[in-house]
């Protein structure tokens, strides 16, 4: 059997005893490996690191499947995990397989605008539903109680990501140093929740009534600061991440990033009248991310189509958060 990259169909058809297996991997990852995996009566879904370059605390697979085993017991749309495999040994690099969730992820402006605006409304609103029941959880009742540290999350975020810039240069940035300044200068603190870390319109599933079958990609959950996931979803509605060019933002039918953290604050009861630090450094982080994501790139070391852009996103997202520093919030 041979498979797609980074994934050893043989050896992994061992360690399931399962028979012979095929797979193909997920479109727009840019971080951990995500393959769509069967023997042809089963369906799963496989997660991996990335290939070469991989940052301290990054791509933690036995995260992932104990914050996902906790969400999907406790009735949160998450994929329900269905092993763990922390030897390298099997297909070169720790795995889970989770179960296989049918929905649709939309990344396609065109596909979005094809919902027409009522629909368009309905599946953001959902989005941002999804998000407020997420941070409504208590973390010690579904055990996840241990699963981070949310006194000083704000503070280890801001040190954390500057790391993982400095290991991540292959550039000169304009700007960059300058906005993690004026973040460490004025840390707010926040409550703790379970954060998602990533959280988008294209981490998520959408079934067949626009409601979200399953959130994805829990590589960066912890316990944190709810008030980062809000504004780290505003970032990206507003900008022209995977969706071609084009902001989600920008389709008839979707709510301003005011009325999306109107919804938020209704729906959850948080106070989000400021959120200009916040959006800030979502800015900050987002574009540390993506230059780890350009670092792997011009080593040679990504997988899949699309990562030649991925540079270009990041001055323009660093110029937002001076932005939002400097008082303006809603960037659309």
């Amino acid at each position: 059997m041979t498979g797609p990259r980074g994934l050893d169909l043989e050896r992994l058809r061992a360690h399931l005893g399962t028979g012979e297996l095929s797979a193909t991997m997920f479109a727009g990852g840019r971080s951990n490996l995500t393959y769509a995996v069967t023997d042809g009566t089963q369906r799963w879904v496989l997660r991996r690191p990335p290939l070469g370059h991989v940052l301290p605390t990054a791509h933690d697979m036995v995260r992932e499947h104990k914050v996902l085993a906790a969400l999907s017991a406790a009735g949160f749309p998450a994929p329900h995990p269905v092993l763990l495999c922390t030897e390298p040994d099997v297909i070169g690099a720790p795995f889970y397989l989770m179960e296989h969730v049918d929905g649709t992820i939309y990344r396609d402006v065109a596909e979005l605008e094809a919902l027409g605006p009522e629909a368009m409304r309905t599946l953001v609103l959902a989005l941002v539903d999804t998000l407020a029941d997420l941070h409504a959880l208590d973390p010690a009742a579904i055990g996840l109680g241990d699963f981070g540290r949310p006194e000083g999350f704000n503070e280890r975020q801001v040190r954390r990501w500057k790391k993982q810039l400095d290991a991540s240069r292959s550039r000169e940035v304009p700007g960059i140093e300058e906005l993690h300044a004026r973040l460490a200068a004025d840390i707010p603190d926040g409550a703790g929740a379970v954060v998602h870390g990533d959280y988008r319109l294209d981490n998520v599933l959408i079934g067949p009534r626009l409601e979200i079958s399953a959130v994805l990609d829990w590589e960066m959950s912890t316990l944190g600061d709810p008030l980062s996931d809000v504004a780290l979803m505003l970032v990206y509605a507003g900008r022209p991440l995977l969706l071609e060019g084009r902001s989600s933002i920008s389709v008839p039918g979707h709510p301003s990033l005011s009325e999306m953290a109107g919804h938020y604050a209704k729906r959850s009861g948080r106070d989000v009248s400021d959120l200009h630090w916040y959006v800030g450094f979502a800015a900050f982080k987002l574009a540390v991310i993506l230059e780890g994501v350009h670092y792997r790139y011009v080593q040679g070391q990504t997988v899949g189509e699309g990562f030649d852009t991925v540079g270009a996103l990041v001055a323009p997202l660093v110029a937002q958060g001076h932005e939002s520093l400097d008082g303006t919030l809603e960037g659309n």
